[in-house]
Parts: C-alpha cells; sequence; structure tokens
C-alpha cells in the first residue's frame, strides 16, 4: 500500500523487493475520496486500542487515533498510516496502482507536512511488474490446480475412464465404422477446442479472458501473462486443427489397410472379454501410487533452511508491537536446499519415472500374454471362467516374468532422467549472458535433447515389443528384445503399412478421449463458479492442459489393450510362420488374408 515502497523498488539502484514487502488484506481495493485525504491503516495492535471488526466499519482508517510519533512516521511513508493517493485495482487480488493520483487527496497530502510521493508511470510499471512475474505467474497456476480440483477428478480422472472403456466397447461391435468415427470426431473435438481457447482469448464473442477481479474502470487495460499464454495457445490450436484437417484427408485411403487388423482384435477382445475391464486394476494402482508420490514431493520440495536474506534497504516500517520503526524485515526470506534434499528430490522423480513404466510394463506384458494364449490356442480358449486367460497370464508374469519388467522399465528411466538434468542444465544457462547469445551453446543444447528422444524412443518400442515376446516364449528381457528386432527386421514391410495405420487410429482415438475431456473441462471452468469470488481461476489454460495429459495418460492404459493386441498378434504371426516354413499354422483366416497380401508385396519387392 506504500506508493513510495512501490517507487523505489522499482529503481535500478534499490535493493527492495515489492514481493517481501508488508502487505494489508483488505474487503477491496481503495480508492481515493473525491473530498478529502483518507488513510489505510495497518492491523490494530500494540497500542492502538480498536477492535478489527472496528477497524474495519471505519474502512481501515484511525490515523485520528495516532500519537505524535505515529503520526509523524505516517507522514514520511513508514506506516503505521498509509495515504490513499492513487486508485487501485484488484488484480488477482493484489491492488495495483494505478499512477493517476488523486489531485485533492495529493493537496491535502502536501497541506499536512507529507513527504513528496512520485506519481510518474515507474509505479504502475512497478506494481504490474511484480503481479506479472514469472514467479506470481506461476503461483496463480498453481491455484488454479487447487482450486479446480473437482474438475480434474470428474474430466481428469472418471470421464476417460468411461470414455476409454465405450471405445473399446465400440471397437468389439462397430470395429468398421469406428476408424471413419474417430477421424470426424477427432477433427470435429479439435475444431471445438480451438473455439473455445477464441472465445477466452478475446477474439470472438464477448466472454474474453480478464486479469481484473470484480469491476473494473473501463479506462484502465490491464493485461497480464496469463492472457499472452492463452494467445499462444490459440495460434497453435488453430495450427494443429489445420495441419489435423488436411492430415486426415491424407490418411483416408489408407485406413482401409488398418482395419482387418483391428477387426482381429476386437475379435481377440470380444473372445477375452476381460481385457476390457483389465485397464482398470492398473489405473487404480497408479492413481493410488500418485497418491502418494504428490504427497512426498510436497514434502520433499516444502523442506530445506529458511534463510533471511541479507540486504542494507531504507524500507522501514512502523512496528504496532514494539512501539517503533522497524528497519529488520524487508528484505524476506528464502528457502535453500541442502545437497541430501537435492538429491532426495532427482530420486524421487527418477523413481516416479520407473515405477509408472515398471507398472505399464507389467500390464503390457500380461495383455500380451492374454493374446498370445488366444492365437496359439487357435482361438479355442475356455469360455467357462471368462478371466481365466487373463489370471493365467498374470500368474505367468508374478512367477517368471516381474524381473523382465523391472529391467526393461529401468532401461528406459536413465535416458529420461537425463534428458530431465539436461533440461535443467539449460534453463540455468538461459540466466548467463553469454550463454544466451552463444550459437554453439544452443546448437549442443538442441542437439541433445533431439537425441536423447529419439534413443527414448527407440527404447520405448522396442521394450514394448520385447515384452510381447516375452508373453509369448518365456525368455528374459535381452533374450526377449533380440527376438523382436530380429522378427521386425525380418518382416519389415509385412508389419509397416498394417502396424503404423493401426498405431494412427489408435493415436487418435487416444486424442479423441483427451480432447472430449479437454472440452468438458472448458465447459464446466466456464461455470459461474470459477469466474467470481475467490474461486475465480486466472486462466483456464493450466487447468484444461492438466485435464488433457490426465485423459491422454488414462486413454493411453485402456488403449494399450488393443495396441498391444495388434502388435502381439503380428508378432505372434510372423514367430509363427518362421517356426513353420513361412506357412503361419495358428493364425486367424481374416489375419492371414491381410498379411499375405503384405507378403506378397515383400516378395515383388525383393524380385525373383
Amino acid at each position: 500500500m506504500d506508493p513510495n515502497q512501490v517507487y523505489q523498488s522499482g529503481l535500478k539502484s534499490s535493493k527492495v523487493n515489492l514481493a517481501d514487502a508488508k502487505a494489508i488484506c483488505l474487503m477491496e481495493c481503495p480508492t481515493p475520496a473525491p473530498d478529502r485525504l483518507n488513510f489505510v491503516c495497518d492491523y490494530p495492535e500494540g497500542d492502538i486500542k480498536l477492535s478489527v471488526d472496528d477497524w474495519i466499519n471505519r474502512d481501515y482508517d484511525y490515523f485520528d487515533f495516532l500519537t505524535p510519533d505515529m503520526r509523524n512516521s505516517s507522514l514520511q511513508l513508514q506506516g503505521p498510516c498509509y495515504p490513499v493517493i492513487f486508485p487501485s485495482v484488484n488484480v488477482y487480488w493484489s491492488c495495483q496502482y494505478i499512477a493517476r493520483a488523486s489531485n485533492v487527496s495529493l493537496k491535502h497530502w502536501l497541506q499536512m507536512g507529507g513527504v513528496n510521493i512520485e506519481e510518474n508511470l515507474l509505479i504502475d510499471k512497478t506494481s504490474h511488474k511484480a503481479v506479472d512475474s514469472r514467479s506470481a505467474v506461476l503461483k496463480r497456476y498453481v491455484a488454479d490446480i487447487g482450486k479446480s480440483w473437482p474438475v480434474l477428478i470428474v474430466c481428469g480422472g472418471l470421464l476417460p475412464l468411461f470414455l476409454s472403456v465405450i471405445w473399446l466397447l465400440m471397437i468389439r461391435y462397430f470395429v468398421a465404422a469406428m476408424t471413419w468415427i474417430t477421424v470426424v470426431l477427432f477433427n470435429a473435438l479439435v475444431i471445438s477446442v480451438t473455439m473455445f481457447c477464441y472465445i477466452k482469448a478475446g477474439w470472438i464473442g464477448n466472454d474474453p479472458l480478464t486479469v481484473v477481479i470484480g469491476e473494473s474502470d473501463p479506462y484502465v487495460h490491464i493485461t497480464g501473462r496469463e492472457i499472452s499464454h492463452l494467445h499462444a495457445a490459440t495460434v497453435l490450436m488453430t495450427i494443429i486443427m489445420i495441419i489435423a484437417f488436411l492430415s486426415s484427408i491424407a490418411i483416408i485411403r489408407r485406413i482401409l489397410i488398418a482395419t482387418p487388423v483391428l477387426k482381429v482384435a476386437a475379435k481377440v477382445i470380444g473372445e477375452v472379454q476381460a481385457l476390457i475391464f483389465f485397464p482398470v486394476v492398473p489405473y487404480f494402482i497408479l492413481a493410488i501410487f500418485y497418491m502418494f508420490w504428490f504427497s512426498a514431493t510436497l514434502h520433499l520440495f516444502s523442506s530445506g533452511q529458511v534463510i533471511r536474506n541479507d540486504c542494507n534497504t531504507d524500507c522501514c516500517s512502523y512496528d504496532l508491537k514494539l512501539g517503533k520503526v522497524n528497519c529488520d524485515n524487508c528484505c524476506g526470506y528464502s528457502i535453500h536446499y541442502t545437497p541430501h534434499i537435492g538429491i532426495a528430490i532427482l530420486f524421487h522423480l527418477f523413481g516416479c519415472y520407473w515405477a509408472t513404466q515398471f507398472f505399464v510394463a507389467c500390464s503390457s506384458t500380461v495383455i500380451a500374454g492374454s493374446v498370445a494364449s488366444y492365437y496359439w490356442a487357435r482361438g479355442e480358449i475356455s469360455h467357462e471362467i471368462p478371466f481365466f486367460t487373463v489370471v493365467s497370464s498374470l500368474k505367468r508374469l508374478l512367477r517368471y516374468s516381474l524381473g523382465s519388467a523391472a529391467i526393461g522399465s529401468l532401461v528406459v528411466s536413465p535416458v529420461e532422467w537425463v534428458r530431465f538434468i539436461l533440461e535443467c542444465f539449460r534453463r540455468k544457462l538461459k540466466l548467463v549472458g553469454s550463454a544466451r547469445e552463444s550459437c554453439f551453446g544452443k546448437m549442443t543444447s538442441s542437439s541433445s535433447q533431439c537425441c536423447l528422444g529419439c534413443i527414448d524412443w527407440t527404447l520405448m518400442s522396442v521394450n514394448r515389443n520385447a515384452y510381447i515376446m516375452i508373453a509369448i516364449t518365456g525368455k528374459g528381457f535381452f533374450k526377449a528384445s533380440v527376438l523382436a528386432t530380429g522378427l521386425i527386421m525380418n518382416n519389415i514391410l509385412r508389419i509397416g503399412k498394417v502396424n503404423v495405420i493401426g498405431d494412427v487410429i489408435l493415436f487418435l482415438g487416444k486424442l479423441c478421449v483427451s480432447l472430449f475431456c479437454a472440452l468438458f473441462a472448458f465447459l464446466m471452468l466456464d461455470t459461474h463458479k470459477y469466474k467470481s469470488a475467490h474461486n475465480k481461476i486466472s486462466s483456464p489454460l493450466v487447468p484444461v492442459l492438466v485435464t488433457w495429459a490426465l485423459g491422454y495418460t488414462v486413454a493411453k492404459l485402456f488403449f494399450a489393450v488393443v495396441e498391444m493386441s495388434i502388435e502381439t498378434i503380428i508378432l505372434s504371426f510372423c514367430q509363427d510362420a518362421e517356426e513353420h516354413q513361412g506357412n503361419a499354422q495358428y493364425a486367424p483366416p481374416l489375419l492371414m488374408e491381410t498379411l499375405d497380401e503384405q507378403s506378397e508385396l515383400q516378395r515383388l519387392t525383393q524380385g525373383p
């Protein structure tokens, strides 16, 4: 509330940080009186014999009750009372000054003997800079997630679970039409989400995002990083919408290639019906694990030594409890992590990724084992016990293949860990001026991230195929990886067209589920509850992105059933053909017909 301190914090020569300044919580932001000078005084403490209710009823003004020392301190802008000379507006629950001083209030202040108050634009810029700093924006984004937790539970947890099961059921009964439905629905959802971004960005309609809480002066135009981020997201969604539409046109003719294999996978899911609901098990296991992990994360990041910042400033203020001006608490506090806590945080992040990959590996191996049992038994599975195949596969995993799943998930984890550390170093180097201008530094950072990303993608693909061969042959992780790689290389043309298009359709299905969750999150966040009072969110962008990520993760967990079914069937077919001199003996007729066409193509390309 101290305009002088706000001004001082904007000077380059000053060490005053506005974020560490003493603040007073009010019901609403004060504005200058039209015919006199009013004050906002500190909380009634010490020698001020005034209750909090009376302080509020007096509009936070008890300047008349001050002793001569307190009054002189207030006229020096050191409190406990501060003049209301500048109008202010509620920007994210922080009263931002508008550099438009009231002539009446300023005249009364100077007549009372108050110190000179700067009234240039530096006050406006400084307070806006404090509200719009990266740390302040990050805090508001985190607060948005906390306020919108019901949206995250409904749209990020329950809705994708329901939609994924519906999608699997539709694949089971309407497989011929699902490829076309998925492509059309994907484009419709991308367009809908993009339109919502346009509305909130203020480019369409009359419901743009605003940084001001409550009513504001129409002549005061205030923007924030949140609005800039939303504009960037809108442009990005527009580009994605155009690319999605053009890509959909490009793959229309190739969709028919993937339909037969999807039909075989749908038949497997129809026969082994437990596969539709099996992903619920790892879903709840991961949900419980992440609850404990986030709890431990909050404890770790809130640990450390709280140290008072050491600096010499003149931002003194009157301490009502001590009864004198105090200059000791102007620089704020900071948290310093000890080396042990830093190592613990890195290990915690590494452990999260490893544990997540381990659960996914176990789930993939169980699904692959169930599908492989169906293939090698020529579809003759027991219908008396619906869960027999899945339970048998789970038993084999727990008894023989648990170590292989652990090793496979561990192989990928260090790559992600190194990528995380390099990203941290890259962000640190951005703070150094020379590194910012160095083309070599930028090229090294980009190339290292690109190489690690390619390695990570390769390892993930090898791991997924290795889990299938573990389920088929019962061998260890490394031997299964060699077998899977050999089969793929020997049948690259046979697998390529069918598997790639199938993966594209499944990827679009995951995006459909996650985009539907994002669209529903937009609708929930657009209600009155999240647009007013203390539940108002600063921007729907982060809650929607978190919802999209949660929805995509849940969809990926469920769609792994179809993905693993297709890849297990194809690798089983290749293994079957290799064991029987090129003629698969156990393949279903539909699959035989589809892959035989690919074999003919392979023979034509290789020549006589």
